[in-house]
């Protein structure tokens, strides 16, 4: 699957920190087989010198999966993706769009859109290192650079070492006066910028991401680019996820039967449980699962509470599913 996993299009939920840990990507592919799941982004030092079954773990049933790296040292990326591609991911990612200080003061993320020539020795000394895809992910500038100058200059270098993909988050970041979480909505959305790289580099894979809503809108990027990554979207409303594999791939797929989710959850919480987690861990990523159906709200009040008491077990989750009104939902099946 590795090698084959650019040659069609792609549906990819987005690297979020905080959010896209082992938990929530279970979560996620209960609902669709297809799409290509990413972890947080780990600091390369991070995975040679921590604790890889807590940073690097992940369940057989999420692939495929990608591993989102930030760095900016070639070797030490190099090493991690190596370390990586042993534990099995199917793709490395470098983080060239990320806005934190904290990223920004270990010389990675978006400010490394500055020093495109770096980027390059990074993606080539992960390249030969590994068999599987080296992926880049970036913005489409940062504070005062040109978006036409400084995207093209960026793709062009890091598919000279060897990017085997391009995702690009179709909006500026800027480093100064602006938060991480503001980064996110102010600066405006340029897709066409995005759309212009693709129809010049031809053949290359070039996906898109920022601001991605629903699957309409998703459809209307494929037309002019070859992946959508979906970020909060897919976080907040995850039972859209459901209609992926159909609406984006065609897959002739029956309809998802909400109570077997339930269930495949419910014995993956009690597992979690036994070695010492807590239902939380999972369930603050359900939350928005029944966005808009009858009885949603309490659903997510339940999770948001009784959840994160101190014993809560899976029973938690039956309740709260208890309360989703299926009979009341004309798509619900």
């Amino acid at each position: 699957m590795t090698s084959q996993l650019y040659n069609k299009s792609v549906f990819a939920i987005a690297p979020m920190m905080d959010w896209t840990d082992r938990h929530c990507r279970y979560f996620h592919r209960q609902m669709t087989v297809r799409a290509l799941l990413y972890t947080e982004m780990v600091v390369a030092d991070a995975v040679i010198h921590g604790n890889r079954d807590r940073l690097l773990g992940f369940a057989p049933e999420e692939h495929p999966v990608a591993l989102q790296l930030g760095g900016s040292d070639p070797d030490k990326l190099a090493r991690a993706a190596e370390i990586a591609a042993q534990w099995g991911y199917d793709e490395i990612n470098l983080n060239v769009g990320c806005p934190s200080d904290r990223v920004q003061s270990g010389t990675f993320g978006a400010c490394l859109m500055r020093t495109p020539d770096l980027v390059a020795e990074c993606v080539a000394a992960m390249k030969a290192s590994v068999s599987v895809p080296v992926t880049v992910k970036c913005r489409i500038g940062v504070d005062e650079q040109d978006p036409e100058i400084a995207l093209d200059e960026l793709a062009d270098k890091v598919l000279a070492a060897g990017a085997d993909a391009l995702w690009v988050h179709a909006r500026k970041a800027w480093l100064q006066g602006l938060s991480p979480k503001e980064n996110r909505d102010i600066p405006p959305l340029d897709y066409d910028r995005v759309y212009r790289l693709k129809a010049r580099l031809g053949d290359v894979f070039v996906g898109i991401n920022g601001g991605v809503a629903d699957l309409d809108e998703s459809l209307r990027h494929l037309e002019a680019t070859d992946g959508i990554m979906m970020g909060r979207a897919a976080y907040h409303n995850p039972g859209l996820l459901a209609e992926i594999d159909r609406r984006i791939f065609g897959v002739d797929a029956d309809p998802i039967e909400w109570h077997e989710l339930i269930d495949r959850m419910a014995d993956y919480c009690a597992a979690h449980i036994f070695e010492g987690g807590r239902l939380t861990h999972v369930t603050r990523h359900m939350v928005g699962l029944f966005h808009g159906m009858p009885g949603a709200r309490r659903f997510r009040q339940i999770l948001s509470t009784d959840a994160t008491k101190p014993g809560a077990g899976p029973e938690v989750l039956r309740a709260a599913f208890a309360e989703i009104r299926l009979d009341q939902c004309r798509d619900a099946a």
